[in-house]
């Protein structure tokens, strides 16, 4: 299969070299940041461009993985295309797609992802949807190289799922941030910490994570809470998250 990456940001990286790996041929990779499109592009054998003009329009597929405000305006480029074009997003509805294509289609791997660190996408849940069961197919079968965990999800039903993905990872990542500021600011090494953040993601393997909650607000340990909070005095912004989250632990176990 022909593909076309639009985009060269951590999801269209490592998508397009898992893509190339599995054997399909990306022909090009476009972005409006030529040396990005030709870093990505030079590791798989493909054409990088960055004026959209230029796009191969006899491909098989078209990648859409950009951010979500700069989606509309691509499939508004690729008017008239007659493969299937698709996008990675996780909170976008597919109509953005379907109301300007003919053939159009949700390849959404649900997964954090960084340029610098390789991943198994044979672990990686991939979320579809289609405007028909003829593209829905020709998206299993791709995604099916790729991962044995593949999914039919509605754009509706993957907006719920991003939802839990931003509680899940981006704000569970900024809390890791929060503790190592927490340490640094008082001399602390980050390190000491990382044993206790592991275990943390590991029960979750195998426990619900309503049954393995611990700490002073499970407890209803108002003491250790407040001390806590007075710690936090310089930090005002801190502590209103800090009893943020107290308060809704509490509720959770009552």
């Amino acid at each position: 299969m022909r593909i076309v990456v639009l985009g060269s940001g951590n999801v269209a990286t490592h998508l397009a070299l898992a893509l190339n790996a599995a054997g399909e041929e990306i022909v090009q990779v476009f972005s409006l940041n030529l040396n990005h499109a030709e870093a990505l592009a030079k590791k798989i054998q493909a054409e990088a461009i960055n004026n959209i003009s230029k796009i191969n329009r006899l491909a098989d597929l078209y990648i859409i993985s950009v951010k979500d405000d700069a989606i509309n305006s691509i499939a508004s480029e690729l008017r008239g295309i007659e493969g299937l074009v698709v996008h990675t997003s996780g909170s976008t509805d597919i109509k953005i797609l379907s109301s300007e294509l003919k053939n159009a289609g949700v390849f959404y791997p649900l997964q954090t992802f960084s340029k610098s660190k390789a991943l198994d996408f044979g672990n990686i849940p991939i979320c579809l949807e289609a405007t028909d069961e003829k593209q829905l197919d020709i998206l299993k079968n791709i995604a099916q190289k790729l991962s044995p965990k593949v999914y039919l999800i509605d754009s509706q039903k993957r907006r719920v799922l991003h939802l839990a993905a931003v509680f899940a990872c981006n704000f569970t990542n900024h809390m890791y941030y929060m503790s190592k500021q927490i340490l640094v600011n008082n001399n602390l090494d980050f390190d000491i910490i990382k044993p206790l953040i592991t275990e943390t993601a590991d029960k979750i393997l195998n426990y619900s994570p309503e049954n393995v909650q611990t700490g002073p607000a499970v407890r209803n340990d108002d003491t250790t809470i407040n001390r806590h909070l007075n710690m936090l005095a310089d930090l005002p912004e801190l502590q209103e998250i800090y009893t943020t989250l107290s308060n809704s632990i509490k509720l959770s176990h009552k």
